[in-house]
């Protein structure tokens, strides 16, 4: 039996994970959408995967680039992340006041972010909605590692310690 969309992502919710900005390539300059459907795969080889709704501009530019970096993202880039989970975000917008490096890919790594993974697609499937993106990792690092991750949990965004306070 199919369970309503709203009970699954209230469910869901109750699931907390780290934040990323997925970032890559374009024919018109580099691309960057907030994601947290992001997990590890594989030691060897070194795979993550990430899923993008197949609606997502971000979508066709990764299916088009085979590149992306995942940027994990620090308690302090709160309004990054709100900056790319903007619907309405366009490269130029999203990019112009936002500093980065690109990596070997040519993906951006922004500045502040804790930690980064550099991957090429290795492969894509079907996931309903969404596409499911298959990364090998070339490239990773960790940069700012002493702040404490930006969480996401019941639909808002939450710090480490207030949520061990809950408990």
């Amino acid at each position: 039996m199919a369970i309503d969309p709203l009970r699954f992502r209230k469910v869901i919710g109750n699931f907390a994970t780290g934040v990323t900005v997925l970032t890559t390539v374009t024919p018109v300059g580099v691309y960057g959408m907030t994601a947290n459907a992001v997990t590890s795969l594989s030691l060897e080889p070194t795979l993550v995967l990430v899923c993008i709704d197949r609606q997502a501009t971000t979508h066709d530019y990764v299916q088009r680039s085979k590149v992306f970096a995942l940027n994990i993202l620090s308690e302090a880039q709160q309004d990054l992340s709100r900056l790319f989970a903007r619907p309405d975000s366009t490269p130029e917008r999203a990019l112009a006041t936002v500093e980065y490096e690109p990596a070997a890919s040519g993906s951006p790594i922004l500045r502040g972010a804790l930690a980064y993974l550099d991957c090429r697609v290795v492969a894509e499937y079907p996931g309903g909605d969404h596409t499911i993106f298959v990364g090998e990792v070339d490239e990773a690092a960790v940069v700012e590692g002493e702040a404490a991750p930006l969480i996401f949990f019941r639909g808002q965004y939450r710090s480490l310690r207030v949520l061990s306070a809950e408990s």
